[in-house]
Formats: structure tokens, sequence, C-alpha cells
């Protein structure tokens, strides 16, 4: 399941770049580089495109933190079986301060 989990995360977090990388900017985007904003443009129209690849994006994005805080919580590998695997945000309440070393004392 964590295998999947990931592979799914690492497809998700792609095409979040893509849709990124699609929206057009001050300078036109890398749609505009390439081309590609004519033809996404005469697919839906302007205004409508713009719309779809900016809810696109965030619900990617959403489902990437989820996907994340998932896998995190409950799918991390471990050394450990069961309740010995802990996450890092499991484990961020319980932290101990770090013991400063002691210098050699020269008499």
């Amino acid at each position: 399941m964590y295998t999947f989990l990931m592979f799914l995360s690492i497809i998700i977090a792609l095409l979040l770049i893509v849709m990124i990388l699609l929206q057009a900017s001050k300078g036109g985007g890398l749609a505009g580089t390439f081309g590609g904003a004519a033809n996404v443009g005469a697919m839906f129209g302007t205004r409508r495109t713009a719309d779809f690849l900016s809810k696109s994006t965030w619900w990617l994005a959403g489902v990437l933190v989820l996907l994340a805080l998932l896998i995190n919580l409950f799918y991390l590998p471990g050394t450990g079986s069961g309740s010995d695997r802990r996450s890092i945000i499991q484990e961020s309440g319980r932290s101990t301060a770090p013991t400063t070393p002691t210098l050699p004392q020269n008499k």
C-alpha cells in the first residue's frame, strides 16, 4: 500500500508541475512558449481555461498534501512493527533536549 501511495503522489506531483507551468503568467507561461496557449484557449475559451487550470491546480495541491499526511501518519515504513512505528509528526510532541558535550578540564 505504501508503494502505491508513493507512486500516486509522484504522479500527482508531476501533474501539478504541468498544471502550474501551463498557466499564463505575465510572460505567457510555458504554454505561450510552445504555442499551447492558443490550443488550450481555443478548446475552453480564454477565461474558462484560466479557471480550469487554477481550480485543477488547487485540487491537485490539496490531494498531494492529504496524501503526504496519510502516508506519514499511517503507512510510513519503519524498522518496528505495529505500534512501535512512529512518524515524525507523531513524535513532534516528544522532543528531547540535546545534551551538551563536556570539555576536558586542563589542570
